[in-house]
Formats: C-alpha cells, sequence, structure tokens
C-alpha cells in the first residue's frame, strides 16, 4: 500500500481524526472537504490508504466522486455525507470556516474554493495485536 497517497482526516494526533476515522469505519462518513491547493486533487478510482489517530495503515478507501466548489455552493447532501452529525449547510460551514481558518493563510469566505470528495471504504485492515 505504500504506493497509495495517504487519506489523511483532520489532524495527526487529534481527537478529531480519530472521530473522522471511526465515522469511515463505521460507513457514515463517505465525503471529505479540503481547501483547493491544500493538497493535490484527487482523481475518480483513486485509492487510498485510510491512517489512523497515529498515522497507522488501517484501510483502503476509493474516490468516487470529486467536485470543485465555492464554499457557498455546498450542498445538504455533500454536508450529511461528511458523517459528522451536521443537518443543515449552515452548521457544515460553521465548522470547517473555524477549522480552516484555524490555518489557511487567507480569510475563508463563501467564495473560496474547496474541493468536495467522496468515497467509500474498500478493504478495512485487521487489527495490529
Amino acid at each position: 500500500m505504500s504506493d497509495l497517497r495517504l487519506f489523511e482526516l483532520g489532524f495527526r494526533g487529534t481527537e478529531l481524526r480519530a472521530k473522522l476515522v471511526a465515522a469511515v469505519v463505521r460507513g457514515e462518513k463517505i465525503g471529505t472537504a479540503g481547501l483547493l491547493g491544500e493538497e493535490p486533487l484527487p482523481t475518480v478510482g483513486e485509492r487510498s490508504t485510510l491512517v489512523d489517530i497515529d498515522d497507522r495503515p488501517i484501510g483502503v478507501v476509493e474516490t468516487t466522486e470529486v467536485r470543485i466548489l465555492r464554499i457557498g455552493d455546498c450542498d445538504l447532501q455533500f454536508a450529511i455525507d461528511e458523517g459528522e452529525g451536521f443537518t443543515t449547510v449552515a452548521e457544515w460551514r460553521e465548522a470547517h470556516v473555524a477549522y480552516w481558518s484555524g490555518y489557511w493563510p487567507e480569510p475563508i469566505t463563501d467564495d473560496t474554493m474547496f474541493v468536495a470528495e467522496r468515497f467509500r471504504l474498500v478493504e478495512l485492515f485487521p487489527p495490529v495485536a
């Protein structure tokens, strides 16, 4: 799996990553968002190594859809598919603007572009004893 890009959700060592990875494993999280230019664009059909809170490989995901959108154009279904319990686009926007503003050097506005990626878990590795 070393030739696959890493599928990192949130930052290493954080409770957010633990929560997001657990949602993927449960099948609740099938979408993720990243700012355009933050990472190389994924491609449909691309497989990536899902890593846990400590960057250990725990599975493989496959990208099923990639859209580039303005933050102001995020739709409710994508917000729900992120598996974080959002019930409105406003909740999604508030959480993501707060998160991205913590490290992105430019102000986050409705016109900021982001990558809306949908994926599916295709393999879960056995737990390491």
